[in-house]
């Protein structure tokens, strides 16, 4: 088993080259003049169970083509298997055609990834579920909700915690991190969205008033829906809001209205590197090196990857 790594996360495969206690492999990824993509790996590969460690976050196209060109390096010096771990999948939102005339992105990024040679992807927490269909190849999903419910058991009284989903669409979600909480009660926030990137909140179904509401979502981009939704539940009567994402994308001025809201605390994990994030700020960060090293470690060793989450 060797880990190799692109750009897009340096401190992530470090971290769980660390926790597989195997240094990571030695190659060169760098750029032309013009900007096109060159790797070279400086080791001998032949023959070997080879993961690729490389988020498709910002800019998702150059690290696209980095992991793309990283695996058909792979597979033309003879890897045995060559296995696609990427932590935060991009283009996840373009799972289906919204209107006529528009693409599904997600299904194309699954056909290049499998077309570079890919034998199986290991990721977490898809935006769709159904997503894991798009590929032809064995897909593992894996769930942040265990390193979330740790850290939320280990800070807060679950007696006292009302789970929240921020829209109809991430109820199943949000009802997986509640009963890993003691079966805790469950909130909906009711909202329209009138165009990309705003929202507009409309209701709030449950029990929210003298609650700590914890909001849960896989993807914080400009960060307006969990702003929305925390005025709305700290109107309703709520003691604080928080909220747990898997992945913090964090466009434009998200960072800063976030640090304006209504929210005590956002906390995303390390599937997307940010150097940017102030350490005074709302931000906190969980890392999922031990959950995605533990995955790896069960791959090579043709073991069982669901039991993670029993």
């Amino acid at each position: 088993m060797k880990l190799l790594a692109g750009n897009s996360n340096p401190p992530l495969a470090k971290a769980v080259a660390d926790y597989l206690e195997i240094p990571l492999v030695k190659a060169s990824v760098k750029r032309f003049a013009d900007e096109e993509i060159f790797v070279e790996v400086h080791e001998n590969v032949r023959g070997q169970d080879m993961f690729v460690l490389q988020s498709t976050s910002y800019p998702a196209n150059d690290n696209m083509m980095e992991l793309l060109i990283m695996i058909d390096a792979l597979r033309r010096a003879s890897a045995k298997r060559i296995t696609a771990v990427v932590p935060y999948f991009g283009y996840a939102r373009q799972d289906r055609k919204p209107g006529p005339r528009t693409p599904i992105s997600a299904k194309l990024v699954a056909n290049l990834i499998t077309q570079a040679g890919a034998d199986r992807v290991l990721t977490m927490d898809l935006h769709a579920g159904q997503i894991q269909g798009f590929f032809d190849i064995p897909t593992d999903n894996l769930w942040a909700a265990p390193v979330m419910a740790a850290d939320i058991q280990a800070r807060y009284d679950t007696d006292k915690i009302t789970i929240v989903s921020p829209d109809v669409g991430g109820v199943v979600r949000a009802r997986s991190l509640a009963k890993r909480l003691d079966n805790a009660p469950l909130a909906i926030v009711d909202k329209r969205r009138e165009r990309a990137g705003e929202s507009e909140v409309m209701n709030i179904i449950g029990e929210v008033e003298d609650r700590v509401c914890i909001l849960v979502d896989d993807i914080v981009d400009s960060g307006g829906t969990l702003c929305n939704a925390a005025a709305a539940m700290r109107e309703q009567g709520a003691k604080q809001v928080m909220a747990y994402c898997t992945h913090g994308v964090l466009s434009g001025a998200a960072e800063a209205r976030i640090d304006k809201s209504d929210l005590t605390e956002l906390v995303v994990t390390d599937s997307i590197m940010h150097e940017d994030i102030k350490d005074d700020g709302k931000i906190r960060r969980l890392t999922i090196a031990p959950l995605f090293g533990e995955a790896i470690s069960r791959i090579a060793d043709e073991s069982s990857v669901s039991s993670l989450f029993d």
